[in-house]
């Protein structure tokens, strides 16, 4: 009895475990990401803006040495809970240089709604520019730097928010001349839920 039980279990496994075999990798937990996957290809530019009155909560992406030194992105986005209000206005901000350290919060008290940016084969690098929304006069408070994504040159990155109550206003990286690759910090604040000055 047990082993008739046996032959007809035994050909299910294969298929229950072929449904689990790349849980490993973070970035499939994620079922907010668009269904064509990346935002870009390798050594492409691209320009991501998230819903109106929604704001970047989550941000992947994978390395590729072979292809231009380059990463591929994607990205989610949350809509803003109702006490900040509607976007009053929405804009991109300067230009941040391909090859170069930077550091970036939105103007105006803005948060982070998109990403834009350019590949350069002779740096193998992007320059990047944030696509910012202020919400009325809400202002930010209690900003805090994210640990490094990814933890090491040339891995995968995978940030998620999980704290809803602080919203993505910029970034700060690190670019490695060797590795030609990018750790980024990002910039999370509270917001005020009522008006303030500027």
């Amino acid at each position: 009895m047990d082993l008739a039980v046996l032959c007809v279990l035994l050909p299910l496994v294969p298929a229950a475990w072929g449904q689990y075999g790349d849980y490993g990798y973070p970035y499939q937990q994620y079922h907010d990401y668009s269904d064509d996957g990346w935002v870009n290809l390798n050594r492409q530019g691209f320009s991501y803006q998230c819903p109106h009155g929604q704001v970047v909560v989550a941000v992947r992406s994978i390395f590729n040495k072979k292809e231009g030194s380059d990463r591929q992105w994607n990205y989610a986005c949350m809509p803003t809970p109702q006490s900040l209000g509607e976007p009053t206005e929405c804009w991109w901000e300067e230009i941040n240089r391909a090859g170069m350290e930077w550091y970036q919060t939105c103007s105006n008290n803005g948060l982070v709604a998109g990403f834009q940016s350019r590949y350069f084969e002779s740096v193998l690098d992007r320059e990047w520019q944030f696509y910012c929304c202020r919400y009325s006069k809400r202002c930010p408070y209690s900003c805090w730097l994210t640990t490094e994504y990814p933890g090491h040159y040339g891995e995968e990155m995978d940030m998620i928010s999980y704290n809803y109550d602080y919203y993505m206003r910029g970034a700060t990286t690190t670019f490695s001349a060797v590795e030609r690759d990018r750790q980024w910090k990002f910039i999370m604040c509270r917001m005020t839920d009522y008006d303030c000055e500027f």
